[in-house]
């Protein structure tokens, strides 16, 4: 047993807030953009995941544009799908439009695979 993590429960607390990142993140790996087959991670539709102690999760998400049909679902979507993480009391997701989303944000294996590099 490693003797740290008995004494500073501050230990304990951040291998939880990495965990549940890691799992948030996997999880945001699996959400689709129905109109790309690329998922949102990828996509550069997530501008911050952070981890709060105590499992809260605060989210700012974009969309690749203002008038995007899934606009009214995608959000709740990601709320769902993260509460649904062991550990995580509450989800926050704010939809923000500045910065504007650009092909720019999208990683080079989102890009590789629409074709793009």
């Amino acid at each position: 047993m490693d003797h740290d993590s008995v004494t500073n429960p501050e230990v304990d607390k951040v291998g939880s807030v990495k965990e549940i990142e890691e799992k948030a993140i996997e999880v945001l790996r699996s959400i689709y953009d129905p109109e790309i087959p690329v998922n949102i991670w990828e996509l550069g539709l997530v501008y911050n995941l952070d981890v709060a102690p105590l499992g809260i999760v605060n989210i700012q998400m974009t969309l690749t544009s203002p008038m995007c049909p899934v606009a009214e679902s995608l959000p709740p979507e990601v709320e769902t799908k993260v509460r649904s993480i062991p550990g995580v009391t509450h989800v926050n997701v704010e939809l923000v439009w500045d910065p504007p989303w650009s092909m720019d944000k999208m990683s080079d294996a989102a890009k590789l695979q629409l074709g793009l590099l």
